[in-house]
């Protein structure tokens, strides 16, 4: 049972999660994830998600993948209801899930049905295979990672920052290169994909 909510941009969206989650989120908490983040010189949306998980009402726990032990990995992501997964270097964020181990976690959390949000690099890591996001990320900054296989709790895969900059004319790049070879589901920072089981809509 998947209950996924994926976006570009998670700031422009808390009214659409509100709506997706259905409930009252006060006194809630999140494993909040911002490793993807870590290797990017940008990262103010990090700061902008805390905000809003915080005006919800949500504990925000974070968890930096990249630090963590695998015990302190597994306590944090069992204890807390909500697992998000910030925007940042995917490559780098694959990297650090497999060599920690809290790929395999998050897997399970996931496909037992625990709320998983994605923003950008969070969203795209749930695909099949991130290969494809080579025109938005660079792979440079993953030199261990060895696998471009995702997650591959969908069988799409999203381009986030459709149409919006800075990412504009590389997402449009990766349209034109990909868009006969693979299933592509390309959202705005104001656009969400939501995965509830095999129930997939854009909004």
């Amino acid at each position: 049972m998947l209950n996924m909510f994926l976006t570009s941009s998670f700031k422009d969206v808390v009214d659409l999660f509100r709506d997706f989650v259905g409930e009252d989120l006060k006194g809630k908490s999140v494993t909040f994830i911002p490793t993807a983040s870590i290797s990017e010189e940008i990262k103010h949306y990090i700061c902008a998600a805390i905000e809003a998980f915080e005006k919800l009402g949500v504990v925000v726990d974070e968890l930096d993948i990249s630090t963590a032990r695998l015990e302190e990995i597994k306590e944090k992501l069992e204890r807390n209801d909500i697992i998000y997964v910030s925007g940042g270097n995917t490559f780098y964020l694959l990297q650090e899930l497999r060599r920690s181990g809290a790929d395999k976690i998050i897997a399970d959390q996931v496909i037992s049905g625990k709320l998983y949000v994605g923003e950008s690099a969070g969203s795209i890591i749930t695909s099949p295979n991130i290969e494809y996001v080579k025109f938005m990320d660079d792979i440079g900054k993953a030199p261990a990672l060895k696998s471009y296989e995702g997650l591959n709790f969908i069988d799409f895969y999203p381009v986030p920052h459709y149409n919006n900059e800075p990412f504009k004319d590389a997402a449009n790049d990766l349209m034109a290169h990909y868009n006969s070879q693979l299933k592509l589901v390309p959202i705005s920072n104001t656009q969400v994909i939501q995965v509830e089981n095999h129930n997939i809509t854009v909004h």
